[in-house]
């Protein structure tokens, strides 16, 4: 039996707790419970979430855990002291060692993260990149793994992360089971692109916003500096400065990102070949498109869509199976 030990302090996001359902999902399927799960903080006892619901839990101690899960604060605040030494020392005594969504913070703060690919919740992704430089940084990913390091983005994408370390232990079937039972898919697809480009540039002026939207509907023209500037009723030069003051990019990977969310929608949920979403949104070729891909989110086209249909595909079977249990029980 695996103990699975989920770090806890004061502030703690109820909706973090989402890891444990995987776990313990995967001890009501599996012939024999396969995780022995425990809760451990700082002082031990009754710790108040975010939410005012206590926690009991047991306090820190030199004892190895196979997994140490962190979970994330709804808003990040500095660890104490007693915690950043607990997880500095964590490498020595446990397997594996995860973080889910703001979670990643408490990681950084130990130095866990220096020099390894981490993910977390889109909206505090760069606020990260500031305060720990060392860390590479990927916003899209939905969880990485960077040796016995795991990361996973916002509060929900804990399950997704759950299951990917539940199908390290035991294998891909008893993680389908548990994401049937759940009735979730076992993987998911994209990334955290499922929020809006738009939405993350977030400019400050109706000008650069009518630039934007005018981009977002005209995909397949060239979109060139002046076009956008026109379009914002600014010169080229007002454009280009007023734009990376607003949204912190520039005009060109703004587009791009434009872009790619379009195909990516594209590739999901049309048969079109990858020429047709290349033309349409305003790739000059499928090479283009395909190099924008691995750039966004480290995988080719055809990979992205063949993962979201075997997505629909499981789950579809895990509504069909709840539907069944629901029928008969």
């Amino acid at each position: 039996m695996r103990d699975v030990a989920f770090v806890v302090y004061p502030g703690y996001s109820v909706m973090a707790l989402a890891v444990v359902t995987a776990f313990e999902v995967a001890n009501m399927v599996a012939d024999d419970p396969p995780y022995d799960l425990h809760f451990v903080s700082e002082t031990g006892g009754m710790v108040r979430t975010s939410a005012g619901m206590m926690l009991e839990s047991e306090a820190f101690t030199a004892m190895p855990f196979d997994t140490l899960v962190v979970g994330g604060a709804t808003i990040p605040a500095p660890s104490t002291p007693g915690l950043i030494a607990y997880m500095r020392d964590a490498p020595k005594r446990h397997r594996r060692i995860a973080a889910v969504c703001t979670g990643a913070f408490v990681l950084a703060e130990a130095g866990l993260l220096d020099g390894r690919q981490a993910t977390t919740h889109w909206l505090h992704a760069r606020e990260l990149q500031r305060q720990f430089p060392k860390v590479k940084i990927d916003q899209d990913r939905i969880f990485m793994n960077d040796g016995p390091i795991w990361t996973s983005a916002g509060m929900t994408a804990g399950l997704d992360l759950g299951l990917a370390l539940i199908e390290n232990d035991l294998g891909p079937d008893l993680a389908k089971s548990v994401a049937r039972k759940l009735v979730i898919y076992h993987r998911r697809g994209g990334g955290q692109s499922q929020f809006s480009t738009l939405l993350e540039l977030a400019p400050k002026s109706d000008r650069i916003q009518t630039a934007l939207t005018y981009a977002r509907d005209n995909l397949h023209k060239p979109l060139t500096v002046p076009d956008l500037a026109e379009a914002a009723h600014l010169s080229p030069r007002q454009f280009s400065r007023a734009f990376q003051a607003e949204t912190g990019q520039s005009p060109a990977k703004a587009i791009e990102n434009l872009r790619v969310e379009a195909a990516r929608t594209l590739m999901e949920q049309s048969r079109h070949p990858i020429d047709v979403v290349a033309q349409q949104t305003g790739f000059s070729d499928r090479d283009h498109l395909r190099r924008a891909f691995l750039r966004a989110f480290g995988q080719p086209p055809q990979v992205l869509r063949r993962n979201a249909r075997l997505e629909a595909i499981d789950y579809q079977d895990s509504a069909e199976a709840a539907h069944e249990a629901a029928i008969h029980a």
